[in-house]
This record gives structure tokens, C-alpha cells and sequence, in this order.
């Protein structure tokens, strides 16, 4: 009794075959002769051996050559060697070799594609006709048997598609990489780089999917008519389909010419990233983000006030506006450092000072308060750093700053001390 798997297989043969040779124009008796022709061609006595016999002319891989060139497969030193890559599965987040299971691709003569077929039926265990045949099974041998002739000779040829050489053969058509793997210069492997096409066929299978199965039509309908979707779809942009093979995809292999010669590839370009418009304190925030260049034109501002030979109303709040402009400066950069500490988690440098630590991460808003003796410590931190900055941008012109302009600093920063909670 075969299985029902091979028993659909060869029904849609045989009915294939039929619907190919039978004729509007044939009599009865025709038609019978040519069903009984249709049945002794698909004995299973009489297809096995000469399917048997013509394994041999597809061979199985993994990594086809042909798709680094379309006649990568065949040079002077015969056929290149064909790649079937073997690897368990892991849990390692690598999208690899035995991690993704696809079915088997295969390369040689087209008219040997039925034998792909069916030595890659999946039976009821879910294994393959070829790996029942590989290890032997009951399955494999009441098939080889049913065929009524040597059945060891049958196998043989069968498995002649997956056979590999002793001698490995690369091809000059396939990029090559020399890997070294020992210090001495003349010590290295030979790398053919090749393409896993189960795993590029699939990705489009899955692009395919995602991009017109049924239910992403239905909810692009929604969405044009503004009408709610509860799974909504998502969409692949900048996607490029490259074609193998041109006009003849079989010549390339069997996936590809049932993909019609056609794979997808994603984007592969660097990400754009945006410049980060503050500098994030490692040690210290006013060394580190408010630096005195920053403020140029404000110290100098301030320098032309304090060098006037007058001093009346008016230079004083022109005065109180530039010490004003500093602090706008301090909690504009105070707020971008915050969000992004907040945003970035991980970026929470050891060695910032550790008053520092409370004012500016996000999780120690609770914190702060008006009583808090940090806010202390920073407002003095905050004066020093205003005096030496302006010392720094008027250079040796600077003047010393008396107690009635450190009053009039301490007096504007009061006002703004919730500001810098």
C-alpha cells in the first residue's frame, strides 16, 4: 500500500499526461489504448527505474552556484560541487542555516524536475520521500520493492542527487574571498560566496504575504474609506525585485524558476541619523554642555555694559537681561539633557557629579524641591561658572565683578530657582 501522498502524485501525472496526448478527434477505442499507454508508462515498474536513472541530472543544494552566475555550474574541472548546508536549530537570533526551515532547491536538467517532485513529497510522518530513502525505511523499501527489480541499484540512483564529491569544486564565475587562518601568508581557505535561495524565496513568500494576502486588501479598503480596522496592515518600503535566469529561470533552479525567476531584496543602506543637538554630561554639566563659546555674544554683551562710564537705570537692566540670557541658556540645555536621559535609559554616565545625578535623571524627579541641598550646591556651581566664562570670553580685558554685580546674579537666579527644579 504507498502512500497517499505518491498516489496523488502520480493521479495528477497520469491525468496531466492524458489531458496532454488525448484528442477531441479519437475514437473509443483510442482513448482506451491511450489510457493503458498513460498506465504502463506510470507502473510504478516502469517509472521508478527511469526516474531512478535520471536523478543523477539534478543535483540538490542549498546554495545553488547558479545564482552568482548562470553557468557557474560547469568548468573545466567538471561540475562544481553542490552545497547542501546542515545546521540545528539554536536560539541564537541569527537568521541562518537551519534556523529557517525552507524547502530544498535543486539545479540541473529541466527534464528531471518530476524526479525533484517526487523525491520531494512530504509523506504523513512529515519527512520527505528522499530522507525515508536515506535512512532506509519501511516506507522506502515496500516503494523499491513495488518496483519489481534491483532494489538496492534503485536507491542508489535515487540518491545520486544529493551525492557529493570527495573533491570540492569551486568555480571562477563565484565570488571568492581568501580567509586567512594562520599567521603565515601562505596559510588560508578559499570562501565561495554563494546565496541560500530557500531562504531568499521565502523572504519574498513572507513580502508577498504581507503585502497583498486577502486580509491586507481588506484593510487598505478600510483605510481609504476612513473606516476602522481592528488588525490594521503594515507596508515594505523601497523594496527592489531582481530577476534571475532572464528568460529561461529553470536554467538558474528549480525555486527560481517557480518563482518565476524573481527575488525581493530589502533596503540596504546606512540609517540616517539626526544629530544630537546637546552634548550629555559625562563628568560635569557646566564644563561638559554650557561651555562659554556657547554664550559668546552675551559675555561680550555684558563686558561692554560693565566697561561703560556710567551706570544708571537703564544699564542696570540691560545688565540683569544678559545675566537673564545666561540662565535661559542653563535650563534650555538643563531640559534637552533630561529628555535625553529620559529617552536613553542606559546613558546614565558613573562619574557625573552627584548633585548632578539628582537634578538632571529623570527618576529623581520626586527629589526636588526648594529645601533641597543640592539646589544649593548648584546655584553656587552656577555663579562660579558665569564668572570664569565671562573671564574666558573677555580675556585679558575682563573686570573684576563686584558685589553689585554678584548680587544682582544671585537675585536673578533666585527668581528662577523652580525653574531649575
Amino acid at each position: 500500500m504507498l502512500d497517499a501522498t505518491i498516489e496523488a502524485f502520480f493521479a495528477e501525472r497520469k491525468e496531466a499526461w492524458l489531458k496532454k496526448n488525448l484528442k477531441a478527434s479519437m475514437e473509443e477505442h483510442e482513448v482506451r489504448e491511450l489510457e493503458l499507454e498513460c498506465e504502463e508508462i506510470f507502473a510504478l515498474k516502469n517509472w521508478l527505474p527511469n526516474a531512478a536513472k535520471r536523478a543523477g541530472q539534478i543535483s540538490l543544494a542549498s546554495h545553488p552556484c547558479t545564482f552568482s552566475h548562470p553557468s557557474a555550474r560547469k568548468n573545466k574541472n567538471g561540475y562544481v560541487s553542490s552545497i547542501i548546508a546542515k545546521a540545528d536549530r539554536a536560539v541564537d537570533g541569527f537568521l541562518r542555516s537551519g534556523n529557517l526551515q525552507t524547502e530544498p532547491d535543486a539545479l540541473g536538467n529541466a527534464a528531471a524536475l518530476d524526479v525533484y517532485k517526487f523525491l520531494t513529497l512530504v509523506m504523513a510522518d512529515g519527512d520527505t520521500l528522499l530522507d525515508h530513502l536515506q535512512r532506509d525505511s519501511e516506507l522506502a523499501k515496500n516503494l523499491l520493492a513495488s518496483a519489481g527489480g534491483d532494489a538496492a541499484e534503485l536507491k542508489s540512483g535515487f540518491l545520486a542527487m544529493v551525492a557529493t564529491k570527495d573533491e570540492a569544486v569551486t568555480s571562477s564565475k563565484i565570488k571568492q574571498v581568501y580567509f586567512p587562518v594562520a599567521e603565515e601568508a601562505a596559510d588560508y581557505h578559499l570562501l565561495s560566496i554563494l546565496s541560500n535561495s530557500g531562504h531568499m524565496f521565502e523572504m519574498r513568500k513572507r513580502l508577498d504575504r504581507l503585502r497583498f494576502s486577502e486580509e491586507t486588501k481588506a484593510a487598505r479598503e478600510l483605510r481609504k474609506s476612513n473606516h476602522f480596522s481592528e488588525t490594521g496592515y503594515q507596508e515594505i518600503y523601497n523594496l527592489t525585485t531582481i530577476g534571475y535566469g532572464g528568460t529561461k529561470p529553470q536554467n538558474i533552479s528549480v525555486l527560481n524558476n517557480q518563482n518565476a525567476g524573481k527575488a525581493h531584496l530589502l533596503l540596504s543602506m546606512p540609517p540616517e541619523l539626526s544629530p544630537r543637538s546637546v552634548r550629555l554630561p559625562t563628568r560635569n554639566f557646566f564644563g561638559d554642555v554650557l561651555y562659554s563659546k556657547q554664550l559668546q555674544q552675551t559675555f561680550q554683551a555684558f563686558h561692554r555694559l560693565l566697561s561703560a562710564d556710567y551706570n544708571n537705570l537703564h544699564i542696570r537692566n540691560a545688565r540683569d537681561y544678559r545675566i537673564q540670557e545666561y540662565l535661559d541658556q542653563l535650563i534650555l540645555n538643563m531640559w534637552q539633557v533630561r529628555n535625553s536621559f529620559g529617552e536613553q535609559p542606559h546613558a546614565r554616565p558613573e562619574h557625573l557629579v552627584g548633585y548632578q545625578k539628582q537634578w538632571l535623571f529623570p527618576e529623581h524627579e520626586a527629589e526636588r524641591t526648594i529645601e533641597a541641598p543640592w539646589l544649593t550646591t548648584l546655584i553656587e556651581d552656577a555663579t562660579r561658572h558665569f564668572i570664569h566664562s565671562y573671564q574666558k570670553v573677555a580675556a585679558k580685558s575682563a573686570i573684576q565683578l563686584g558685589d553689585t554685580e554678584l548680587q544682582a546674579f544671585s537675585r536673578i537666579i533666585e527668581q528662577n530657582k523652580e525653574a531649575l527644579l
